[in-house]
């Protein structure tokens, strides 16, 4: 299984949850790092450190005595979990049923993947019911999970991965040159960036249809990173505008929305007569 890294911020009752998320969804003794950019409060702090003498999961904090930027930050513990694959979870996402396991399948599936992407709400390319919208958090993440993991797997390709979670395949990222903290302020365009550098290499960027994280709200880029991205791959944005018009996930997002048509509501009723 690989190293979850979660980099902190400020957001204290999306972080409980995240959390929580966590304890649900992963077996004892999984591997979670936080790791935080001098920043997170003191009431953060103290929320991680009760959750650290609690929890299952093999679970650590590192916090930086200086800040040095979010992208900095997650290319330094990639660089420190070296020889492991890492997944990049964001501090609001709420990951529900067996969604680790199904992302780690679909890494395994082909060696010429390097990143795997789940559905999201926000997810932008990887965005459920809506393409490119901000569709609201599910009313029954639980269920909209386990009918994600009833569909048979297509794992299309992306043209770039999304930062909501993202599993990355260690050994192809650092043969790609990893997170480019120089260039980019953002993880989302970072992550853009190196998915361009994979996809010249031969690696692929995959959605893992059987998987869904919620998140809270959109990640956004830094100032100056859209024009970064479009100096370095001025492509780049052409081919992710193609891919939101032609939408090529059409046929997963139907069948995830039919598969979770088909379960049965979930709520105190079924309970009561079950």
């Amino acid at each position: 299984m690989p190293v979850v890294v979660i980099p902190l911020d400020n957001a204290l009752d999306a972080l409980d949850d995240c959390l929580a998320a966590l304890e649900r969804t992963l077996p004892a003794g999984a591997r979670v790092w936080l790791v935080d950019d001098a920043a997170a409060e003191p009431r953060v702090m103290a929320l991680v450190e009760r959750w650290l003498a609690r929890t299952r999961l093999a679970a650590d904090c590192t916090r930086r005595s200086r800040p040095c930027g979010p992208v900095r930050l997650l290319a330094e513990a990639m660089r420190a979990c070296a020889g492991e694959d890492v997944l990049l979870l964001a501090a609001d996402a709420r990951p529900a049923g067996t969604w680790l396991p199904r992302m780690v399948a679909a890494l395994a599936a082909d060696p010429a993947v390097a990143t795997v992407t789940p559905w999201c709400n926000v997810g932008e390319l990887a965005a459920w019911p809506r393409i490119g919208e901000i569709n609201p958090p599910p009313a029954d993440l639980e269920a909209l999970a386990a009918a994600a993991a009833g569909t048979a797997p297509v794992r299309p390709a992306l043209p770039v991965a999304v930062a909501h979670a993202v599993l990355l395949r260690q050994s192809a990222c650092a043969a790609a040159g990893g997170l480019d903290a120089d260039s980019y302020g953002s993880l989302q365009a970072a992550l853009a960036d190196l998915c361009a550098r994979l996809a010249g290499l031969g690696w692929r960027n995959v959605l893992a249809d059987d998987a869904f994280v919620a998140r809270s709200r959109e990640a956004v880029p830094a100032p100056g990173d859209q024009a970064a991205l479009a100096a370095r791959w001025p492509g780049l944005t052409a081919a992710v505008a193609r891919f939101l018009m032609d939408d090529p996930l059409r046929a997963p997002r139907a069948a995830l929305e039919a598969a979770l048509a088909r379960r049965p509501p979930s709520g105190g009723q079924r309970d009561l007569f079950a």
